[in-house]
């Protein structure tokens, strides 16, 4: 439990970390280019959640109260149950910190400082709390997919092995 309480704790600072230095360096210039062609670093603010989907003074505080509430879900359940299974108490971090990282700069700015601008394709501005997010998904929805074929392994095995009943 206490493996999980810090790494989460680090993971929210390192994502506010590279959220102070967009804001310090990045936000009197605007942009600049990170990789040619691939990655600019552009500051943004985003008074909406994920692709700045209900942007606006009206929906903070609805957004605010549901991801508070998903958030401490999210945190009693690596907290009470406590899952053995690596991949899905890593993922299960991953998407809280970078919940928590976005939650506490709406509550605290009214906004998310994004940052990661691709140029390669035509895609919102993103930071890294919502790369915590989205590589904790991929990895919780690995976990299910893995889990499940498993699951589907012991089951065929124990169906195709004779009872020891049948032998005598």
């Amino acid at each position: 439990m206490f493996s999980v309480i810090v790494t989460t704790v680090l993971l929210v600072l390192l994502d506010h970390l590279t959220k102070f230095l967009a804001t310090t360096y990045l936000a009197p210039i605007g942009s600049v280019t990170l990789i040619p062609g691939i990655m600019d670093l552009r500051y943004v603010l985003n008074d909406g959640v994920a692709f700045g989907m209900f942007a606006g003074g009206d929906a903070r505080v609805i957004l605010l109260v549901v991801t508070g509430v998903v958030l401490v879900c999210f945190a009693a359940y690596l907290l009470i149950k406590r899952p053995s299974k690596y991949m899905e108490r890593i993922s299960l971090i991953l998407i809280l910190s970078g919940g928590l990282g976005n939650f506490i700069d709406r509550l605290l700015n009214g906004a998310v400082v994004d940052f990661f601008a691709t140029t390669f394709i035509d895609f919102p501005v993103f930071n890294v709390a919502d790369c915590f997010v989205t590589v904790g998904v991929v990895l919780l929805i690995f976990s299910v997919f893995r889990e499940e074929a498993k699951a589907k392994k012991t089951i065929s095995v124990s169906e195709t092995t004779p009872d020891q009943n049948d032998q005598a």
